[in-house]
C-alpha cells in the first residue's frame, strides 16, 4: 500500500477525540460481510430494533430493507416507487426501538417501524423532499424534513406538522443578475443536510447545510435551537457543492467539529474540518494525498472518524478509494486502500464502530460491512469481489463478447451506416482497433486532438461585447495558430480524421474563424469534427455569435467533410433549437454539417433529448446525430455526484441504444476500454446494426411538432442548476406539456400530463437514458408547415414507407398544445389525453412493440427481415428484464437471436417474452412472410 507523509493540521480540540460508541459488538465481528439484496443499494443507515442493531436501506427504486448485520432479511417495504433522497432512524416514541424516515422524491415523508410497517405519511407539495433528521428539546422529539419547496417542516411523534420555518426569513443566499435573464429570489434555499448536534444535557441542536445552487454554491450552515424562528449561527460555506456531513461527537456530545466532504471533480475534491465556534474551515484537496487517487472523475468526498484496530484515524471514502488520514491535530503518515469499485454511499454503525457500504455504483445488489476493528479488514476492502448482479454484468458482457467474436456477418452490406467514433481513448486498446480497423470499414475511429490553450489574439473586432469579453476560465489564452496546425496536420497523417473543440458556451469565440478554416484546410478532405459544448443562449446577443461564427463556419465546412457538433445541454434539442436563430439549422440548409449532440450531466429527461435529437434528423433538417457518455452523465444532482463507476455497463447500453436509434457519431470518455471494446466489435460484425432514418419501423406515427419555446417552460429547462426556482402559485396555474425540469425537481415524479409519462412511460426525472416508448419513439419535431419547400422536405418522404399519409402532426411550445392555424391553445392538464390517445391508436400501425423496463428499436435491414434491439432499461439499476413482444402490422414467421443463433417460429397476434440479462442486451431477427411494403421502395 501507498502511504503518504503529507502533514495535515486541523483544530487542535479535536486532538484528542474519543469516538464514541466504537466498543466492540457483543458478537464475534468479521473483517468483512457481504449481504446480497437483490437490489441497487443507494443508501445505507442503522437502526436499533427490539433485538438490537440493524441495517437500513434505501434502494435506486426507494424500497426501504431491513437487514441484520449477520445477512439476514427482516422486512422489505417498497413505499411509492420512487427514490429516497434521505433516510433518518431515531427513536420518537420513546421505546427505545428506532422508527425510520424516508425522504421521498414524491414529496412524501414515510415513517417507518422497526417491522417495516408504514406507520404514517406527511406531504406539504409536490416536490421532493431533500432531507430529515431528529432533534431533541426539553420537553419533545421533533421530525425535521427539508423540502425543495423551501421550506423546513418540524412535525410531531405521529406526523402532525407543528412548525414551518420559510427559508427566506433567516437565509442568507444570494444570487445573480443578468440582464434577460430570471433568477430565483435570493435568500431562500433548499436543506442539503439536517443533522442533530447532541448537547450534554440530553438536548440536541439543529444543524443545516443548506443551497440555493447545487452546481456552484458553497451553501450556508446554520445552528438551531429546536424549534427556533432564527439561527443561533450563521456560517458561509467554505466548500463548493458540499456532498457529506458528519458530526464529530464525544462520549455522545457533540464536540463542535463537523466533518466535510465535497461533491466535485477530482481536481476540486476536498475534505474539511469546520469548527462551529469559530466558523474557520480547514479543508484538504483529496489529490494531494497521494498520486495513487485517480486524475480525473466526479465523487462525494465521504469522511468519518474510526478506530483503527485501536487507533483513531479519520477515514475518506472516495470513489473506489480509502483515505485513511491521521486524526484531526496530528500529522501522522496518510495510507490509500484501493478497490475495484466505487460505492453508492457509507454510514457508521456508532454501537459496534461498523463500517456499512452501499452497493456498488456499476450496478452491484450487495450491502458490505467493514469492521475496522478486525485485523484484515483493509485487504477485505481492497479484495471485494462483484455482488451477484454485478458479477452477472461482467460476466454476461464476456459471454456476450465471445459470441461477437465468433459470429460471421452474412454480407458487407448488412453491417448497417458507418459509425464514428470522435474522441474514443485509442491508448491500451491499439491491437483491437487496428484488427477492427483491418476487418471492416465500420467503426472507424478518429484521432482526439487536444488543442490546449485558447488562441491569443486582439478580438477588437468583435462588435458584441458580451462576447468580446467573454473567456473560459478552464483554459489559458495563450496559443498560437501555427501550433494549432501542426497538432492537426500530425494527427490526420494516417487517420481517417481528427476531432476536437472548436469552442464552448463560456467561449464560442476561443480560436478565431481563419484558424478553424485552416484546420479543416489542413485535413485535406479527411474528416473534421468540431465539437462546441453547450452552446445555447436565450439572449439576443448569441445572435452575434450565430450570424460570424456558427453559419459562417457551416458554410466553409460544407461539402468539405466538416461536421460541426452542436453539444447542447438541458432541453435544447426541444426548446432553443426552434426559436429563430436556428431556423437556418431547421431548414436542412447544412444537413451534411450541423450534428445535434448533447450534454447529459445535471438533466433528469434524456427521454425527451433523445425525441428531440431524433426528430431533427428524422426531418431531413441533419443528416447524422451524436450522442455522449462522460463519466458524469450520473450526475442528475451535483450534491450527491456518485458518478464514478468502474465498469461502464451503463455507458455500453446507452450507447447501444442510441447506435441502434440511428445515432453515428459517438464523443465518449473512457472508463474501461477494454470492456467498451465490444461495442465496437458488435458494429463491426453488423451485429448492432446503425440504420438509415428510412428504415426505422418503431417510430410511432404520431408526432409533436416544436415551435418557438414558451418563456416559462424555456426558463425552467435551462435553469438546472438552482434549487429554489419552485412556486407553488406558479406550477399550479401553469400547467405544461413538459414540467418540473428546473433544479428544483431531481428524481421528482412527472404529472400525468408530462409528455415523458404519456409518451415514453417514463414517471421520474432521473436518469431516462434508456427510454421505454412503449407504443415506439414519439417523435419531437420541426413543424410541417412550409417543410416542403425546405431542403429538409417533408417528415414522411423522409421515413419507411409504412408512415406514408399515415403521419398525425401535434403542435407545442413546451407549456400548451397549439392549433394548426396557430390560433388555438389548449391545455397541458386536459389536451394530453387526446395526444396519448392517439399515440396509442397509432401503434397499431407498427410491425412490433414492446413493453417492459427496456429500450427498443426495430429496423428493416431487408424487405423480409426486421432486427429487433432490446436493451435492459435499468441504466444505474441493472437486473434482468422481460421484454414483451407483441406483433402487429407484420407477418411473422419466425424470430432468431443474432448471437445464440436460437430460433423459435412465431405468428400474428402472438405475444412472446424475451428475458434480457442484467445490464446486457438481445439483437433478435425476424423473418416475415412477406414486406412490410409489397411495392418497389
Amino acid at each position: 500500500m501507498l502511504t503518504s507523509t503529507r502533514t495535515l493540521v486541523f483544530s487542535s480540540s479535536l486532538a484528542t477525540l474519543l469516538l464514541a460508541g466504537c466498543s466492540h459488538a457483543a458478537e464475534p465481528m468479521k473483517a468483512l460481510v457481504s449481504i446480497e439484496t437483490g437490489h441497487t443499494v443507494s443508501n445505507v443507515r442503522t437502526a436499533t430494533g427490539p433485538n438490537g442493531e440493524y441495517i437500513v436501506a434505501s434502494t435506486y427504486d426507494g424500497i426501504v430493507l431491513g437487514y441484520s448485520f449477520d445477512g439476514k432479511k427482516l422486512w422489505e417495504n417498497a413505499l411509492s416507487g420512487f427514490m429516497n433522497h434521505d433516510l433518518w432512524c431515531d427513536d420518537v416514541t420513546g421505546d427505545d426501538v428506532d422508527e425510520c424516515f424516508a425522504a421521498n422524491a414524491d414529496g412524501n415523508l414515510y415513517a417507518i417501524n422497526s417491522k417495516g410497517k408504514n406507520l404514517w405519511s406527511f406531504k406539504k407539495s409536490e416536490t421532493p423532499l431533500s432531507a430529515v433528521t431528529v432533534v431533541r428539546d426539553k420537553n419533545d422529539t421533533h421530525i425535521v424534513v427539508g423540502s425543495y419547496d423551501k421550506n423546513i417542516y418540524y412535525l410531531d411523534s405521529r406526523g402532525a406538522l407543528t412548525k414551518t420555518l420559510d427559508s427566506s426569513t433567516y437565509g442568507i443566499e444570494k444570487t445573480h443578475a443578468q440582464a434577460g435573464k430570471k433568477f430565483p429570489k435570493a435568500k431562500y434555499h433548499v436543506a442539503n443536510f439536517l443533522r442533530p448536534m447532541s448537547q450534554a444535557d440530553g438536548t440536541d441542536k439543529l444543524f443545516l447545510h443548506a443551497t440555493n445552487n447545487h452546481m456552484m454554491g458553497n451553501g450556508t450552515y446554520y445552528i438551531f435551537e429546536p424549534l427556533a424562528d432564527k439561527p443561533s449561527k450563521t456560517i458561509k460555506g467554505k466548500t463548493r457543492v458540499v456532498g457529506d456531513i458528519n458530526i464529530l461527537e464525544e462520549d455522545g456530545v457533540a464536540t463542535g467539529d463537523v466533518l466535510v466532504g465535497n461533491s466535485n471533480v477530482i481536481k476540486n475534491s476536498v475534505t474539511g474540518v469546520l469548527n462551529i465556534e469559530t466558523g474557520v474551515q480547514k479543508n484538504v484537496k483529496v489529490r494531494t494525498l497521494d498520486k495513487e487517487l485517480d486524475t480525473f472523475g466526479y465523487r462525494v468526498v465521504q469522511p468519518l472518524m474510526i478506530e483503527d484496530q485501536g487507533q483513531a484515524k479519520r477515514l475518506v471514502l472516495f470513489g473506489s478509494q480509502i483515505a485513511l488520514m491521521s486524526p484531526p491535530g496530528g500529522n501522522e503518515v496518510s495510507e490509500i486502500i484501493s478497490s475495484k469499485y466505487s460505492y453508492n454511499d457509507i454510514w457508521q454503525d456508532k454501537a459496534s464502530g461498523r463500517l456499512i457500504l452501499a452497493s456498488e455504483q456499476s450496478g452491484g445488489s450487495a450491502i458490505h460491512v467493514l469492521a475496522p476493528s478486525e485485523p484484515g479488514w483493509k485487504e477485505a476492502f481492497s479484495t471485494l469481489k462483484p455482488s451477484e448482479t454485478l458479477a452477472d454484468v461482467i460476466s454476461g458482457t464476456a459471454k456476450i463478447a465471445q459470441l461477437v467474436k465468433s459470429h460471421e456477418p452474412e454480407t458487407a452490406d448488412l453491417t448497417g451506416r458507418q459509425v464514428i467514433f470522435a474522441t474514443e481513448n485509442k491508448r491500451g486498446v491499439e491491437p483491437i482497433i487496428k484488427r477492427l480497423e483491418k476487418a471492416s470499414d465500420n467503426p472507424i475511429f478518429l484521432n482526439n486532438v487536444g488543442l490546449g490553450s485558447a488562441e491569443a489574439y486582439d478580438r477588437s473586432f468583435v462588435t458584441n461585447k458580451k462576447y468580446r469579453d467573454r473567456r473560459d476560465g478552464r483554459r489559458k489564452y495563450n496559443g498560437k495558430q501555427e501550433n494549432y496546425i501542426r497538432k492537426v496536420k500530425k494527427q490526420a497523417r494516417g487517420a481517417p480524421g481528427v476531432a476536437m473543440w472548436g469552442g464552448h458556451g463560456n467561449d464560442p469565440l476561443m480560436f478565431t474563424m481563419d484558424t478553424k478554416r485552416k484546420i479543416i484546410d489542413v485535413a485535406n478532405g479527411k474528416k473534421v469534427i468540431m465539437i462546441f459544448p453547450e452552446m445555447a443562449d436565450p439572449n439576443d446577443d448569441f445572435n452575434y455569435v450565430m450570424d460570424n461564427m456558427i453559419y459562417p463556419l457551416a458554410e466553409y465546412g460544407k461539402g468539405k467533410n466538416f461536421n460541426f457538433h452542436v453539444r447542447s445541454k438541458h432541453a435544447f434539442w426541444q426548446a432553443d433549437i426552434h426559436m429563430p436563430r436556428w431556423s437556418r439549422l431547421i431548414s436542412g440548409e447544412f444537413a451534411d454539417v450541423f450534428v445535434p449532440s448533447m450534454e447529459e450531466t445535471t438533466d433528469k429527461s434524456m427521454e425527451l433529448s433523445l425525441s428531440g435529437r431524433m426528430g431533427i434528423w428524422a426531418a431531413g433538417s441533419v443528416n447524422e446525430w451524436a450522442a455522449r457518455s462522460a463519466r458524469d452523465n450520473p450526475s442528475y444532482s451535483r450534491l450527491r455526484q456518485h458518478a464514478h463507476q468502474m465498469v461502464p455497463n451503463h455507458f455500453l447500453r446507452q450507447q447501444v441504444y442510441a447506435i441502434a436509434s440511428g445515432a453515428t457519431q459517438l464523443d465518449n470518455s473512457s472508463i474501461d476500454q477494454e470492456y467498451a471494446s465490444v461495442l465496437w466489435e458488435m458494429i463491426s460484425k453488423g451485429v448492432l446494426y446503425a440504420p438509415e432514418r428510412n428504415q426505422i419501423v418503431s417510430l410511432n406515427p404520431v408526432h409533436l411538432s416544436m415551435i418557438a419555446p414558451d418563456p416559462l417552460y424555456l426558463r425552467d429547462s435551462q435553469n438546472v442548476k438552482w434549487n429554489t426556482f419552485y412556486d407553488t402559485a406558479e406550477e399550479t396555474d401553469n400547467p405544461r406539456v413538459f414540467s418540473r425540469m428546473s433544479g428544483s425537481w431531481p428524481g421528482a415524479q412527472v404529472t400525468e400530463w408530462d409528455f415523458s409519462r404519456y409518451a415514453a412511460n417514463e414517471t421520474e426525472r432521473r436518469h431516462n437514458f434508456i427510454p421505454q416508448y412503449p407504443n415506439g419513439m414519439v417523435l419531437m419535431t420541426p413543424t410541417q408547415a412550409g417543410a416542403e419547400n425546405d431542403p429538409r422536405g417533408l417528415l414522411d418522404d423522409n421515413l419507411h414507407p409504412i408512415y406514408k399519409g399515415r403521419l398525425t402532426e401535434f403542435i407545442s411550445d413546451g407549456r400548451d398544445y397549439i392549433s394548426n392555424d396557430g390560433k388555438t391553445r389548449h391545455g397541458a392538464d386536459t389536451y394530453y389525453i387526446k395526444v396519448a390517445d392517439a399515440i396509442e391508436a397509432s401503434a397499431d400501425v407498427l410491425p412490433v412493440t414492446v413493453s417492459g423496463d427496456v429500450g427498443w428499436v426495430v429496423t428493416e435491414i431487408e424487405p423480409k427481415r426486421l432486427r429487433l434491439t432490446l436493451i435492459d432499461g435499468g441504466y444505474l439499476n441493472p437486473a434482468e428484464r422481460q421484454a414483451k413482444v407483441k406483433f402487429g402490422a407484420s407477418s411473422p414467421v419466425s424470430v432468431r437471436d443474432v448471437l445464440t443463433g436460437e430460433t423459435s417460429k412465431v405468428s400474428k397476434g402472438v405475444e412472446i417474452t424475451f428475458n434480457i440479462p442484467p445490464g446486457l442486451f438481445r439483437f433478435i431477427d425476424i423473418e416475415l412472410e412477406r414486406p412490410l411494403i409489397e411495392e418497389p421502395r
